[in-house]
């Protein structure tokens, strides 16, 4: 049920449907943060988190590692929040814990 309702997103996104363009040419300071992942199952929701990611407003960057269980996002914090984005990837279905912590 979780993969089918991931996926449906992930084509959603791809589509443009229901989705803001992230588009953040500004130079006000970025801030990075790593996470360890719970709940990827294989390389396409790495690849999928990230580009839902990458459509959220203030995300400059996401690369996320199916092997490694880990995403790093680069975002604006002026445009959106630490706390919004882990909100919204919960949404998504996977679950998030600080790098370091097991």
């Amino acid at each position: 049920m979780f993969r089918r309702s991931f996926i449906q997103r992930l084509t959603l996104a791809s589509t443009g449907v229901g989705m803001a363009a992230a588009t953040t040419a500004q130079a006000s300071p970025t801030k990075t943060v790593t996470y360890r992942v719970k709940g990827f199952s294989c390389v396409t929701c790495a690849v999928g988190l990230d580009t839902m990611l990458q459509r959220q407003k203030g995300v400059m960057r996401s690369k996320s590692s199916y092997p490694d269980a880990r995403a790093v996002i680069e975002f604006d914090p002026k445009l959106v929040t630490e706390k919004s984005l882990r909100a919204f990837i919960a949404e998504m279905g996977f679950t998030l814990e600080p790098e370091g912590k097991r």
